[in-house]
């Protein structure tokens, strides 16, 4: 392992996914048992995507479940952002959290909070808001971890690159309905607001696709001031990236 700062951001290289997703079950677990110790609860938002769902699976595994037995019941689960689909749909991010980890591990469904994709968006989203206002509180919710992954276009969340929800007209709401053109279809998110008031950050990136929006991410010049990722600057300290070797290959 490799480990680096770059433009205020830590960066740890990893061999390959296998080992980022260890190094991500070990932080989950830490962040878990720091987090009930501090505040007697324990609040994390998930994120979709290939290199998240291997990190579920690890936690959901024997030797994860035995770390864990504590920490479970007393954690409640958010997501990042969801496709405007029903639970059940082969796309919902909901879906996939679901299978690979939290029908396997205790967690009290009432502690489990996700994005109704299915609903009207905007209502959807405002009524994401209302939870994160009753279940965590502040005006801006401060939760414990958030995953994040990173797409090819250095999209995160459902925050994608020349995005409204880049502008100020958005700085003080905490979930958004927003249609991404490209891609023809709504999507529900949280915004940089909530990203960057979180205690700990932790993007999970692997693949060789991944290494050029991550060298321009990590570029010394402000023009791709577009790219979302870049926006990801916690008001708690630097956000921790978690890379393999594939992708970390023009960054080193």
């Amino acid at each position: 392992m490799n480990t680096f700062r770059k433009n205020g951001a830590r960066i740890e290289v990893w061999r390959d996914a296998a080992q980022l997703s260890a190094r991500a079950a070990e932080l989950f677990a830490d962040i878990a048992v720091q987090s009930i110790e501090a505040r007697g609860r324990f609040s994390v938002a998930l994120s979709g995507g290939s290199t998240p769902k291997a990190l579920y699976r690890l936690l959901a595994d024997d030797a994860h479940q035995d770390a864990l037995t504590e920490t479970w019941p007393l954690t409640h689960v958010f997501w990042t952002d969801e496709r405007s689909v029903p639970p059940l749909d082969p796309q919902s991010n909901y879906r996939m959290a679901r299978e690979a980890l939290l029908m396997h591990v205790p967690v009290p469904d009432e502690q489990i909070h996700r994005m109704h994709g299915e609903d009207e968006p905007a209502r959807a989203a405002a009524s994401y808001a209302s939870v994160l206002e009753s279940e965590i509180g502040t005006p801006v919710p401060v939760f414990d971890l958030i995953l994040l992954g990173m797409g090819t276009d250095a999209h995160t969340a459902s925050i994608f690159p020349h995005s409204p929800l880049l502008k100020d007209s958005f700085s003080n709401q905490t979930v958004a309905a927003i249609y991404i053109e490209k891609l023809r279809a709504a999507r529900l998110t949280l915004t940089m607001r909530v990203l960057n008031h979180a205690h700990n950050i932790i993007f999970l990136v692997s693949g060789v696709e991944k290494a050029e929006p991550l060298r321009r991410v990590f570029a010394s010049v402000d023009s791709d001031e577009e790219l979302p990722a870049r926006w990801v600057r916690p008001t708690k300290g630097a956000p921790l990236w978690l890379v393999d070797e594939e992708a970390a290959r023009l960054l080193v």
